[in-house]
């Protein structure tokens, strides 16, 4: 069986993401707001008056819940392939995928606490 791959080429594989990148933009409105808090937050980051070494640590942490909803819309587009019924498992994927935007958000707040407390020395 022959399988539907395109040899690899590194201006094809970006455009590909570059594809993917607009169309989670265009149909998720979680990855809107994710987007949002990345500008709002990010530019917080380097307006507070804090080390470089900070701010640098501040900002990467932002796209933990970026990564995370490019995960789960991804999660749920193939759910969502493989059927439109309900199904358990269907739904345990999805929840699943949830879980980890979740997790990365209190990843972050907890990076941004440890880091905030740190730079203005209040532990």
């Amino acid at each position: 069986m022959k399988l539907n791959k395109p040899k690899h080429n590194l201006f094809r594989n970006g455009k590909y993401a570059l594809e993917g990148f607009v169309d989670i933009v265009k149909n998720e409105t979680s990855f809107k707001w994710q987007l949002l808090m990345f500008v709002i937050l990010g530019t917080l980051a380097w307006l507070l008056p804090i080390s470089f070494g900070y701010a640098s640590i501040l900002f990467i942490s932002l796209f933990i819940p970026i990564l995370a909803e490019v995960a789960n819309s991804a999660i749920e587009r193939v759910v969502d392939l493989v059927t439109q019924d309900y199904h358990i498992l269907a739904k345990q994927a999805k929840d699943a995928a949830a879980t980890l935007v979740l997790l990365s958000l209190i990843v972050m707040v907890l990076i941004w606490s440890a880091v905030l407390l740190l730079a203005f020395n209040i532990i």
